[in-house]
């Protein structure tokens, strides 16, 4: 779960050429309550920056001399895996927010902003980012363990069937086999598939009691 200081601890990125809008996002969210407010007048640098610091959210103005902010979501595009961008867009231009939504912005607030719909636009935004994050994660953690647990599988299917002995593997409720070597196989003249599944009893090895005290 993405909790409040989670939030609160979301890496966010100012990018505006105004110092004064700059400066009035800034002071909003650090009185907030955020804590990892970054801020830039240059939309030059911003891909460079992403491309190091991998904000959880921008907020960007589309409208700035020299370089756009749609010219700024195009660079930071391929830095990307997602088919959305981290990017909440500040304009006054209706038009504006169409277009930025189709190149992949997340979100947008208009021109002149209301600070309660900017922060509540920026709350939900980062808790989007930091749970798919987090998803993400899991996931790819659990495909490691997947791996691990194949790669120790693999490992044991080759000690079982490197032995001539014959090994039976039961089901402690069922009685039912669910793994055999070669071995086995050999003993019994059947293939593995066909021994899967079969009671002890009805392949003629006994009661699983019996094959303990045979082990033994």
């Amino acid at each position: 779960m993405i909790s409040q200081t989670d939030i609160f601890n979301a890496s966010i990125l100012i990018v505006d050429d105004q110092p004064v809008n700059v400066e009035l996002l800034e002071f909003l969210l650090k009185s907030t309550g955020y804590t990892a407010v970054s801020s830039t007048t240059d939309p030059r640098v911003v891909a460079g920056w992403h491309a190091e610091h991998q904000y959880d959210l921008i907020i960007l103005d589309l409208q700035m001399p020299g370089m756009s902010g749609f010219d700024v979501m195009e660079a930071i595009r391929p830095l990307e895996t997602e088919a959305w961008l981290p990017v909440l867009v500040v304009t006054a231009q209706p038009d504006h927010k169409i277009k930025a939504l189709e190149l992949g912005a997340r979100d947008f607030v208009s021109k002149p902003f209301d600070p309660v719909e900017v922060l509540t636009r920026i709350g939900n935004m980062l808790e989007v980012r930091l749970l798919h994050r987090e998803t993400r994660s899991y996931n790819t953690r659990l495909e490691q363990t997947v791996r691990e647990r194949t790669a120790e599988l693999q490992r044991f299917r080759s000690a079982m069937d490197a032995t001539a002995d014959a090994i039976f593997l039961l089901d402690a409720g069922s009685a039912e086999l669910v793994d055999v070597n070669d071995g086995a196989c050999r003993m019994l003249g059947y293939p593995r598939a066909e021994l899967l599944g079969q009671t002890a009893s009805r392949i003629g090895l006994g009661a699983p009691a019996a094959l303990c005290e045979r082990a033994a």
